[in-house]
């Protein structure tokens, strides 16, 4: 008779560890307290605007490719994704407009025209973001390396100390390679895939921008949300047991194991192992009634920023927008400041913006424009909370700095409109604190390192999804589930 998992959660990471523990013969449940799978992959639907909720970006697709191909199967057969040719369109107050394609070539040239010099520059930026990536990919990707300890032994001294770039913030080695602050400015705000702040962060986080290059930056089809109906659809060919609007409310225990959940209604589940999708601080505190000792240890592992989530239905249609848009801050230094270390809402946020009718019409009604805007900012601060009319203020001055940079009159055009602040966030998925990139990579905190993915607790309870290694973003807890599943299996047998 076949083991059985219970996964607690159905995000892009409990998704990919049940399916790659059900490829491995196991038989799993998987419980979600909401009503459809997809986690922060979300959907919303209004007026014949179709808005994604959560993640607007596709990179490394080849990791989703290999869950598929873990059953046999194919990812083109579930989900349709198409490469976008311009990747970020970024935007200045003070006009300047500036470029970054999928290939380098236009795009050093691009910069070069812009800004005299840039183009050398960009071309031995992406050189050293490549050397970055290569580097972290072949051991703390594809090993699922779990620790500093690990990280450290893992690597031989030469390319930790003299090829990974450890001793310099993001930003040291921005500018290093950047001379126009434009460009510092584009370049530090790869740190947005793990939400956190390039003045922080180790300098090997500047692997991010080979990850959009090298690979690619993807759409899917229809809204991201396909992707989840996706691996819903290989979920249920692999007999995977989904149980949706059913919380867990505790992993049950005895002594160094789990043995099951207990869900609100009552309902007792047994199981050889449990994989909780849930965030491991929201974890060990909900479900396990962890002691203040232990739960001290995990500090480390603070929550990364929150997001402001705005998504506007327009009557109307700005052209001079692709697909994803930046609108920078005209300090982002300050910016970065007051989010992750006063911890206070930005005055002058730097601004994602998703235009996704650019690629797929079909996301809003014809002749409409569909905008989701997102600035970072701080997570939940339970004991000096942000009051909901702050917030409404923060959207105001969002839209403010659209017109400053040319989406004129957007106000009168708006038809539909719907905000979520963190509060929201984390009542809906439970994250840390409203977190919406898991854990935050600072190098002096954590390393950039995140928590384990098997519990220091118990034998055989293991965390899947952005609070754990390798971090936030849709390829990486995609990846986590893989690895996740792995460990198990080395464990069960």
């Amino acid at each position: 008779m076949a083991k059985k998992i219970i996964v607690v959660g159905a995000g892009i990471g409990g998704m990919s560890a049940a399916v790659s523990c059900a490829s491995r013969g196991y038989d799993v449940v998987l419980f979600d307290k909401n009503d459809k799978v997809g986690g922060k992959l979300n959907v919303l639907e209004r007026e014949g605007f179709s808005f994604d909720l959560g993640p607007s970006i596709l990179t490394l697709p080849h990791i989703f490719e290999q869950l598929f191909g873990l059953s046999g199967r194919k990812l083109a057969d579930y989900v349709d994704i198409v490469p976008l040719d311009t990747h970020w369109r970024n935007f200045f107050e003070d006009g300047t407009v500036l470029d970054l394609y999928a290939d380098t070539a236009r795009t050093a040239a691009h910069l070069e025209e812009k800004i005299p010099g840039s183009g050398g520059e960009y071309r031995s930026f992406v050189e050293y973001s490549k050397l970055q990536y290569e580097i972290v990919d072949k051991k703390y990707f594809k090993k699922g390396l779990d620790t500093f300890w690990s990280f450290f032994t893992s690597y031989g001294w030469p390319e930790l100390f003299f090829k990974l770039d450890i001793f310099r913030t993001m930003n040291d080695s921005v500018s290093r390679y950047f001379t126009d602050q434009h460009l510092r400015d584009v370049f530090n705000y790869f740190i947005k895939y793990v939400g956190s702040s390039a003045y922080n962060a180790p300098g090997f986080m500047n692997l991010m921008p080979w990850v959009q290059t090298g690979f690619g930056l993807w759409y899917v089809k229809g809204g991201m949300y396909n992707m989840a109906r996706g691996i819903a659809k290989l979920m249920d060919e692999l007999g995977i047991t989904v149980v949706l609007n059913s919380e867990v409310k505790t992993i049950m225990r005895e002594r160094c194991r789990v043995t099951g959940v207990v869900l609100a209604s009552g309902e007792k589940h047994a199981a050889d192992a449990v994989v909780s999708n849930m965030e491991v601080i929201p974890a060990y505190e909900k479900l396990l009634e962890a002691p203040g000792p232990f739960m001290r240890k995990l500090q480390k592992f603070e929550p990364a920023c929150s997001g402001l989530v705005l998504h506007l239905g327009l009557d109307t249609t700005y052209p001079q927008l692709a697909h994803h848009n930046f609108v920078y801050s005209n300090d982002q230094r300050h910016h970065f400041d007051l989010v992750f270390n006063r911890h206070e809402l930005p005055t002058d946020a730097t601004i994602y913006l998703v235009a996704p009718t650019r690629t797929d019409p079909s996301q809003a009604p014809e002749g409409c424009d569909n905008l989701k805007l997102l600035p970072h900012i701080p997570y939940v601060n339970d004991t000096n909370p942000v009051s909901h009319s702050d917030y409404e203020a923060l959207a105001e001055k969002t839209i403010d700095k659209l017109e400053a940079v040319g989406l004129k009159d957007i106000r009168r055009h708006i038809i539909v409109k719907d905000m979520w602040t963190p509060v929201d966030i984390q009542a809906r998925y439970y994250s840390n604190k409203g977190s919406v990139y898991g854990v935050v990579s600072d190098r002096r905190k954590n390393f950039a390192l995140k928590a384990p993915k098997k519990s220091t607790q118990y034998d055989n309870l293991y965390f899947v999804g952005g609070s754990v290694n390798p971090g936030a973003g849709m390829p990486m807890v995609c990846l986590c589930g893989q690895n996740t599943a792995k460990a198990a299996a080395r464990d069960l047998g």
